[in-house]
């Protein structure tokens, strides 16, 4: 698929993403929407996958890791036909499998149960390890949130990714710069996630997280590394495309009502 198609599909999923938390009436918007294109990237262009075969053994596997974003996941697994696209619909509600966050147990696709911070970037680094004992060409691809690198577990696993060579993994950093409680850098100051990540062992690649040309670049790149895993430092806007969205931190957990989700869709044509 070409960047041009790619873009579509990442505005499909960030209507996708408006209507069902405005059907939900609760989940989180800002962090679901900057992560669009990235996503759209992986499951269109870079990663080995077959919705028919969700248990594929030598598909590549998506660890998304801010599991709060869980929202970004599942439309792009509906779109993507592991599940019927009106699933969406029941997010949060009482007997559906599209919980508040993923659950390996209940939807096609995902991989790795997640919601608390930092584990599913561990699990990820676990399942590399696994296809590098296994001699496996599969690769690993783990969606972090900076807020998530607060958390000391990310850096432990960064630690044993670097020791144990392990080139087939690739962490993508949805760097928009906020969480729950404000600007990172107010919260808990991270420094220079680049160099943090250098340090840690990682090959880092830094880009523009909304330009597709550059995100599908980065990931054919982290494709020629060997012996270290990649960090892609993706810098990218909160609530990107929908202009009341962007940037605001109060937008982390908040669903939009309907006259909002009416305006954010017309923004998202």
């Amino acid at each position: 698929m070409n960047n041009i198609l790619i873009e579509e599909k990442a505005k499909e999923i960030r209507r996708e993403i408006i209507k069902m938390l405005g059907e939900a009436k609760s989940g989180h918007p800002g962090g679901s929407l900057s992560g669009a294109d990235i996503i759209a990237a992986l499951y269109y262009k870079e990663m080995k996958i077959d919705p028919a075969r969700p248990d594929w053994e030598d598909r590549d596997r998506f660890i998304l890791s801010k599991g709060h974003a869980a929202p970004l996941l599942y439309s792009v697994l509906a779109l993507k036909g592991y599940f019927d696209i009106d699933i969406l619909k029941t997010l949060r509600k009482t007997g559906s499998i599209l919980q508040g966050h993923p659950d390996m147990r209940k939807v096609p696709g995902v991989e790795m149960s997640t919601g608390s911070l930092g584990q599913g970037f561990s699990a990820a680094v676990g399942m590399a390890l696994s296809f590098k004992l296994y001699n496996k060409s599969n690769r690993v691809y783990a969606l972090l949130g900076d807020g998530e690198c607060q958390e000391g577990i990310i850096w432990e696993a960064a630690m044993a990714a670097a020791h144990y060579d392990l080139d087939n993994l690739v962490a993508i950093l949805d760097n928009n710069g906020l969480q729950i409680d404000g600007k990172c850098s107010e919260v808990m100051c991270l420094g220079s996630l680049a160099n943090k990540w250098h340090a840690f062992g990682f090959h880092v690649i830094s880009i523009d997280g909304h330009n597709v040309e550059e995100i599908v670049n980065a990931l054919e790149e982290a494709k020629t590394v060997k012996g270290r895993p990649t960090l892609i430092l993706a810098k990218t806007i909160k609530g990107k495309g929908v202009s009341f969205m962007e940037d605001k931190a109060e937008w982390h957990g908040s669903a939009p009502n309907m006259e909002q989700v009416e305006q954010a869709l017309e923004e998202l044509k």
